[in-house]
């Protein structure tokens, strides 16, 4: 009699951790530190609070930056610091103008970084002003765990963020109707204003036209930082965001992921999530 209690209680206690484990999504994308949100709830993160080098998903907070004294019109004049930045550009000249709207574009999509500086210099006078608004904004926003060195991204030993940071970043851009539309758009076609050079521009994204419900994100790439991403998908109303740093695989990880999430969205009552994030 015991022992068939014991055998019965065995089972009972095999068929509870299984179907714990069945709801339970298991994400562990190959990445530094990794988060993944469902709706509103966080159902995934590792090393999510560990301060890391984000490259250009920095221009999310110049972006932010920006919109302050957003005027699509407005004629940005390419400084000869701005010009001679590194690639990712797209190899403006020092003295040449470009209106604002299509500066930001090409920031956002092409992650230019001659386009970035040039914006940062308009809006505060030098990149250096900027870098100090960009902390400021930080602090506002309670990014405790973010501090930025310039104002596209680049390996600097203070210039950092984490997955937390970034997402609440992340939150904040997207309420902006203007950045959350750029942020979507996998191609754009900007010109110059004075010598009419033309530049067409695809998004960084990989995964925008290419990955169903994709919405947009930020791309970012160096040295030290590695392949980074920060990426919203959507389908059937169900909104999951995906950060990933130093993701040598970023995007088979994060279509992956997305998978994964949608798949788990499905299996859940209602707006019940029931998986944990992993432990710090």
């Amino acid at each position: 009699m015991r022992s068939a209690l014991s055998a019965a209680l065995c089972i009972l206690i095999f068929c509870a951790a299984s179907w714990a484990n069945a709801t339970e999504p298991v994400f562990d994308p190959q990445a530094r530190a990794s988060l993944v949100r469902i709706g509103d709830e966080i159902v995934w993160s590792q090393a999510a609070d560990q301060r890391m080098p984000h490259a250009s998903i920095t221009k999310l907070m110049l972006a932010l930056l920006i919109m302050d004294n957003y005027n699509p019109d407005a004629i940005v004049t390419v400084s000869k610091a701005a010009a001679a930045k590194p690639p990712s550009k797209l190899g403006l000249r020092a003295g040449e103008e470009m209106r604002l709207e299509e500066m930001l574009s090409a920031t956002l999509v092409k992650s230019a970084n001659d386009a970035c500086v040039a914006l940062a210099d308009w809006h505060s006078g030098s990149e250096e002003l900027f870098v100090a608004e960009m902390n400021r904004r930080a602090a506002e926003l309670g990014l405790y765990d973010t501090h930025f060195a310039d104002a596209c991204g680049f390996d600097k030993p203070d210039h950092y963020s984490t997955a937390h940071d970034i997402v609440a970043l992340v939150d904040v851009v997207l309420a902006n109707p203007i950045l959350a539309e750029m942020l979507m758009l996998p191609e754009v076609t900007v010109r110059t204003a004075d010598t009419g050079r033309t530049f067409v521009l695809k998004n960084t994204n990989q995964l925008l036209g290419d990955y169903d419900g994709a919405m947009g994100g930020k791309t970012g790439y160096t040295n030290r930082a590695g392949p980074c991403l920060v990426a919203i998908s959507e389908r059937d109303g169900v909104q999951v965001l995906v950060v990933l740093l130093n993701a040598k695989n970023r995007w088979p990880d994060a279509r992956r992921t997305f998978d994964l999430a949608f798949n788990h969205a499905t299996q859940q009552p209602g707006d019940t999530m029931v998986a944990r994030a992993q432990p710090q």
